[in-house]
């Protein structure tokens, strides 16, 4: 196989992999319900959490993350450089493959095509793609959610400003412009998906931001 057919490959096999339902398929199985129409409507882990149960919410935790994680390692496996070849330019686009699986395997769990293209954001997913792109992530985002955690109280919202520790890493650990822009991009889009949930919440508590922020029980999740 050329590199374009390998990318083909790569592409085509992380955006299918992408698409594995996880949340979905157990929420059916356990409860016989559509995630997709109960409680935040999220396909993801935590929606999974409040109305299937958290080992279950865990389950589909882990296998998300390791979507993500398999979709960039079918790259590295097919034979893709470990680093990006900033240096040679148009010649060196196949060092990028790695980056596009994730966003291949992004694209998959947002629209999956087994379910009519109407998925979940990816979060969890996103974690998979960028700690096996920078491996250091899997000490430090832990740490950062942790720490986050601590401070917060709040999971949803420490989960997501943890993703900021990549770029942090990116550029002091890895002197990656690449990889900074990609993992900049990421957490946009994470933020972007995640807005018409934050305005639907809003409206629902009347307006009060605070409210928002405070959430310490499942009914105000939902």
């Amino acid at each position: 196989m050329n590199d374009i057919q390998i990318t083909l490959f790569v592409l085509i096999a992380a955006y299918l992999l992408g698409s594995v339902p996880s949340a979905y398929i157990i929420a059916k199985l356990r409860k016989g319900i559509d995630i997709r129409s109960t409680g935040s409507r999220n396909m993801g882990a935590m929606n999974t959490f409040y109305t299937v149960g958290f080992w279950w919410g865990m389950l589909v935790l882990a296998i998300d993350i390791g979507k993500g994680a398999l979709g960039v390692g079918i790259a590295y496996w097919m034979g893709a450089p470990a680093a990006i070849d900033t240096a040679a330019g148009t010649a060196g686009w196949f060092s990028y493959l790695p980056l596009a699986a994730g966003a291949a395997v992004l694209i998959g769990h947002n629209f999956p095509v087994f379910l009519k293209f109407k998925g979940g954001k990816g979060g969890a997913s996103c974690i998979g793609i960028l700690v096996v792109l920078m491996p250091w992530g899997l000490i430090v985002y832990p740490a950062a959610f942790g720490l986050l955690l601590l401070i917060t109280r709040f999971p949803t919202m420490s989960y997501g400003l943890a993703f900021l520790s990549f770029p942090i890493l990116a550029a002091f650990v890895y002197h990656s412009p690449p990889y900074i822009i990609y993992s900049v991009l990421i957490f946009v889009f994470l933020i972007g998906r995640y807005i018409p949930r934050i305005v639907e919440m809003i409206h629902k508590s009347g307006g009060s931001v605070k409210r928002v922020a405070m959430r310490k029980n499942i009914k105000d999740r939902m």
